[in-house]
C-alpha cells in the first residue's frame, strides 16, 4: 500500500494576494508556520518535494530531507505569472474564461489544465505501484489534480477541490487504485 500525504507548501506573498505564483521565498511567518508541519508529518518514509524554492523551504522549516521531485511542481502559468486573476480578467477577460473553461486553453503560454493534470496523472499513477508512506511538499494545483485523478472525476472538478496552504490532503493506493482518505485538512496552528 501506498500513503500519500500531498502537502501544499507554506503562504507566500502571491498566496496571500491570490497572484499565479513566481518562484518566491517564504518569509518568516511562513517559514514559523511550516516548521510546525514536524508534528503532523510521519519521520518515516519517502518525502519528495517541487523544486520551488517555496516548497524546497516549506520542507527545510519542517526539518525534511525531501528529494526534488520536478513532477509535483506547479503548472506553468506562462505570461501570468506574478499577476493576479482579477488583474489578467480585466486586461483580458475571453483569455481568463478560456482558462478556466476549456481543460486545454493555455492563453497565458504556459502549460493547459489538461497537459498539466496529465504529468500529474502520470505521476500519481506510478506512485501506486509503490509501497510505504511518502510525504510530498508540493503545490495547491498538484493537490487538486491529484484528488481529481483519485476520484476519477471530471477535470472540471479540479475547480471545486480546495487545497490551502500548508494543508494536508491524504490518498492511499490499494492494488494500485487510489482512494481519499481526508482532503485539506489544515495543519496544526
Amino acid at each position: 500500500m501506498r500513503r500519500l500525504l500531498l502537502v501544499r507548501h507554506a503562504p507566500t506573498a502571491s498566496t496571500r494576494s491570490a497572484a499565479f505564483p513566481l518562484d518566491e521565498a517564504l518569509d518568516d511567518r511562513a517559514r514559523a508556520q511550516a516548521a510546525r508541519l514536524a508534528d503532523v508529518v510521519p519521520a518515516r518514509g519517502d518525502v519528495l518535494c517541487s523544486p520551488a524554492l517555496r516548497c524546497v523551504q516549506t520542507a527545510g522549516a519542517a526539518g525534511l530531507e525531501a528529494t526534488a521531485e520536478p513532477r509535483v511542481a506547479e503548472c506553468d502559468f506562462g505570461s501570468w505569472a506574478g499577476r493576479s486573476l482579477a488583474d489578467v480578467h480585466a486586461g483580458d477577460p475571453e483569455a481568463a474564461r478560456a482558462w478556466m473553461t476549456d481543460p486545454d486553453a493555455a492563453p497565458h503560454g504556459g502549460e493547459s489544465l489538461a497537459s498539466f493534470s496529465a504529468r500529474v496523472r502520470a505521476w500519481l499513477d506510478e506512485q501506486a505501484t509503490q509501497d510505504g508512506p511518502a510525504v510530498v511538499i508540493t503545490h495547491g494545483g498538484v493537490v487538486k489534480a491529484a484528488v481529481v485523478h483519485a476520484m476519477a472525476a471530471p477535470l472540471q472538478t479540479f475547480w471545486r477541490v480546495d487545497a490551502a496552504p500548508l494543508a494536508v490532503t491524504e490518498l492511499h493506493a490499494h492494488d494500485e487504485r487510489w482512494t481519499v482518505t481526508r482532503v485539506n485538512c489544515a495543519a496544526p496552528a
